[in-house]
């Protein structure tokens, strides 16, 4: 099946042929669904701390931070913006001259509240010779949308959410990338004062993120009084995934070389794998409000973030008194009640070990990645859901899923879907160090059978193209996971311009 030029090919992206072939298989195999043993909510696998108790992890965080710890902010920042601007696109290609619908009329009608409005009135005036305003009431509205979407204008189409300007400040606009740089300041910086960011970004866009943090690092971190250290990554090719065609055949471009895709954000794992942190943030790069509202962000991420350290602590002890040989049953019971009730990690068939199986099988479960989950009340937002799995070794856990991850064909699990309590912020924070200081290999805790096959096409053909465990899903299934509720308005995304428009980033 593969010729000598492929077996090159995939040599050049570091792919190696068993892999090649293990996810031309995956296609003719599908991926299993999961065995639900039911949606994760307080009381049943979300904790919900009281005044007093986030006073407690607040405290911890803070003397977390007073010893020789690295902690590092992870924000994956691939990808244009291009879906956030599907509308404007549709208009500019479309019949009508004029907003002929209630999004296009609503972006009209508040135009001069966006953080992009002064560039893009310059951009109107170099380009169209009028202002924005002008513009409009010749009702040239696609000129407008053109100089904010096209390269001779401000290329908004092409750019990456990153670097778009999201918020108005008296005598300033920012864009995500320097929210995150000021939140990192707030909840992140060690005893140092040193701020650790991460941003993983395509190739073609790497450039533009260094000029901007080069131009203002330093701005930030005088008023900070901090110091930053911020570094960038790009997706692998080695985990690009091999695209089929309808046969589950390998889908060739026209020039006869194999098609490989991007694997989704589960591909971001080998990323997160190269950092050297003991706790690592993680959070998507559109989630961010202006400077008026970051308290209760910045509040809660302390406060996950005082349950880790706290619950590793124990962990770690747990598995040091293991290690000595000189624990009784009575301290694996209590190694027990810790991983069922704090960890939510269950084993239906734990009675019936010796203690020196438990022993073996507590010491297992301990000593894994660990990383404690913000999660929100759902209010009908899409995204992943928290929920009690069953893993392939019969023990239950806490997961994040997605729909696809469920049989729609179960009404049950259908059922515990639509009515889960709490969806998926992307609001983590992660130890990924074990109890010597060692770090882990992430790649090690991935469910390789939690990936999903999505249909594309390509030059007017149809294909298959396979998707790697999400990050937060599949990638991290083996690690120990805790959900904490945090409040609703820690969560802001923006997946429409217009959402720009709301309270939250004005």
């Amino acid at each position: 099946m593969l010729t000598q030029k492929d077996k090159e090919f995939l040599q050049s992206k570091g792919i190696s042929e068993e892999q090649f072939n293990r996810q031309l298989g995956q296609f003719k195999t599908g991926f299993p669904f999961l065995k639900l043993a039911g949606a994760a909510a307080p009381g049943s696998g979300i904790t919900v701390a009281d005044e007093s108790q986030q006073q407690e992890y607040l405290n911890a965080w803070d003397e977390y931070l007073k010893g020789s710890h690295t902690v590092q902010k992870f924000v994956p920042a691939s990808g244009a913006a291009s879906r956030m601007f599907k509308n404007l696109f549709e208009f500019l290609d479309g019949d009508s001259d004029v907003p002929d619908n209630d999004f296009m009329k609503i972006f009209f009608a508040h135009i001069s509240c966006f953080a992009f409005y002064d560039a893009l009135n310059d951009s109107c005036v170099v380009n169209e010779g009028k202002t924005v305003e002008d513009l409009i009431a010749d009702g040239d509205y696609k000129a407008v949308v053109a100089c904010l979407l096209n390269e001779e204008g401000l290329s908004y189409g092409k750019l990456p959410k990153g670097l778009l300007q999201f918020h108005s400040y008296e005598d300033s606009v920012r864009t995500p990338l320097e929210e995150h740089l000021v939140e990192g300041a707030l909840y992140a910086a060690g005893k140092d004062g040193k701020v650790n960011v991460h941003f993983t970004v395509s190739p073609e866009h790497r450039p533009l993120f260094e000029t901007l943090v080069a131009s203002k690092k330093g701005e930030y971190e005088a008023k900070f009084g901090v110091t930053y250290n911020i570094s960038f990554s790009e997706q692998k090719s080695s985990t690009d995934t091999v695209a089929a065609t309808i046969d589950n055949e390998p889908f060739r471009n026209e020039d006869g070389s194999i098609l490989f895709r991007p694997g989704g954000h589960g591909a971001l794992i080998e990323n997160l794998n190269d950092i050297d942190a003991d706790v690592i943030f993680i959070k998507n790069i559109d989630n961010v409000v202006p400077d008026r509202l970051k308290d209760p962000t910045v509040r809660f991420k302390k406060v996950i973030a005082g349950v880790l350290v706290s619950l590793q602590k124990r962990a770690f002890d747990y598995i040091r008194l293991l290690d000595t040989g000189k624990y009784t049953h009575e301290d694996l019971e209590k190694m027990v009640r810790f991983m069922r009730d704090e960890l939510c990690c269950r084993n239906p068939n734990l009675k019936n070990l010796e203690d020196t199986e438990m022993a073996i099988y507590l010491r297992s479960k301990l000593n894994r990645p660990m990383r404690v989950c913000g999660m929100v009340k759902n209010v009908g937002e899409p995204g992943g859901g928290p929920f009690l799995a069953y893993n392939q070794d019969g023990t239950i856990s806490l997961q994040i899923l997605e729909s696809s991850q469920i049989d729609t064909n179960n009404e049950e699990y259908v059922k515990m879907f639509k009515s889960g309590t709490h969806f998926n912020p992307v609001d983590l924070v992660c130890a990924v160090k074990d109890y010597q200081g060692n770090h882990f290999d992430l790649t090690k805790y991935v469910d390789q059978q939690t990936g999903f096959i999505s249909s594309k096409s390509k030059n007017g053909k149809e294909l298959k193209a396979l998707e790697l465990p999400g990050l937060w899903n599949g990638a991290m299934s083996d690690w120990n996971t805790v959900f904490v509720e945090v409040p609703l308005e820690t969560f802001n995304p923006v997946k429409t311009v217009n959402d720009l428009l709301r309270e939250q980033h004005q």
